[in-house]
């Protein structure tokens, strides 16, 4: 139960007993009726969970920071992205900020510098996420009594963003630019563009497949397996590679292939001993960016800007990413009417419908017409092994 002393210098002050025994003290009251007051508010908000000690509001970010970041369970890319934001945006202007002094104005003002400074929409959104899943976990801790960042009710209008059209492209198309990053990369890279636009995965689910996941058949028939547990490669912001879980429990799936695609890989695993499918020329895991700037993009793109290349290339399809691969397979089953069930579980994506997803079944072999044979041939080095 707290109680009044007079402080002295005719102050009074409020005392109370902290759960580990401990007295704490609460200064600056003019006359015994203001720190009798305070202390009926006190009570008040020790019955409703909302008081929250002095000493402990005086806790700053940085000082909190550390055992946050550790009680995270996440995946590791986004313990690195949120480690990032802290060490370059949060602590440089929060840290030495106790809790207790925390206001949204103040916050919602820095969020405004930042978008201003020139960082991307995206990237200011990620880091005010991060900084309000901090203070929100300090709530509990008894460090703050709520979150003070609120929602936005009003503010200047802004044009509504259009959400980027996915070029995708058809499967003349992705053979053009698998043909033409054979001429520029090497086939390896070609074999890979062709098997994510044939069965849709994922970056990381096509580099980190393990060579005993692949299962080939006589009949030219086969499938792939995704590992849950270190069926995909990760880029970490800083560090080695490393094989890893799955994007989602979705994502652990079979994928089956077709004919022309059986073929192919049963070829390309006999052209090199690494452990995984998919590797660079040099036989080492693949990063993104290395193969985008090195592969990808000349072949989608073309290189007509560049003066007296070794190889010239014409743009095959402008725009189109490693992800588009997986746009456009989902576009071709659209087109040719497989099921969403069985889009879903081919690509790994989550059905908003429970009830479908519970009951509907679909055989493995199910996959686009287009999948049973190609409607181009004779572009280049991939399309005539085809």
């Amino acid at each position: 139960m707290p109680w009044t002393e007079p402080a002295g210098d005719d102050t009074w002050r409020v005392r109370y007993r902290r759960t580990d025994g401990t007295k704490g003290a609460i200064s600056g009251f003019p006359d015994a009726t203001s720190a009798e007051n305070h202390i009926s508010t006190m009570l008040h908000e020790q019955r409703t969970g909302t008081w929250i000690d002095p000493e402990d509001g005086r806790t700053t970010i940085a000082e909190f920071a550390p055992a946050w970041l550790d009680s995270l369970d996440i995946d590791q890319r986004t313990e690195e992205n949120y480690r990032s934001f802290l060490k370059v945006h949060i602590l440089p202007r929060w840290g030495t900020t106790a809790f207790a002094e925390l206001t949204n104005l103040e916050i919602r003002t820095w969020e405004k510098k930042l978008r201003a400074s020139g960082l991307a929409k995206t990237t200011v959104d990620s880091i005010i996420k991060c900084f309000s899943l901090l203070l929100s976990d300090a709530v509990p801790e008894k460090l703050i009594a709520a979150n003070p960042l609120v929602a936005r009710r009003r503010g200047r209008r802004r044009r509504a963003q259009r959400t980027p059209r996915k070029i995708w492209g058809e499967p003349a198309e992705v053979l053009h630019v698998a043909d033409q990053a054979a001429l520029k990369y090497g086939v390896c890279g070609a074999i890979l563009i062709v098997t994510g636009g044939w069965t849709g995965a994922r970056w990381g689910e096509l580099t980190g497949l393990d060579r005993s996941n692949v299962q080939l058949f006589d009949g030219d028939t086969g499938f792939i397996d995704l590992d849950p547990d270190v069926g995909a490669l990760h880029e970490p912001c800083s560090g080695p590679l490393y094989l890893g879980h799955l994007k989602t429990d979705e994502s652990e799936r079979t994928i089956s292939l077709p004919p022309f695609l059986a073929r192919l890989l049963r070829w390309h695993l006999t052209t090199h001993n690494h452990r995984q499918v998919f590797v660079t020329p040099t036989l080492e895991w693949h990063r993104r960016s290395n193969f985008s700037r090195r592969a990808f993009r000349p072949a989608a793109d073309g290189n007509l800007h560049i003066p007296n290349p070794a190889i010239r290339l014409q743009p095959a399809k402008p725009g189109l990413t490693f992800h588009g691969l997986r746009h456009s397979h989902k576009t071709w089953m659209i087109d040719d009417g497989i099921p969403e069930i069985a889009q879903a579980l081919r690509l790994g994506h989550v059905l908003q419908d429970k009830v479908q997803e519970t009951y509907g079944t679909v055989p493995r072999s199910v996959f686009p017409a287009r999948h049973a044979g190609l409607r181009s041939g004779g572009m280049g080095t991939v399309s005539d092994d085809i």
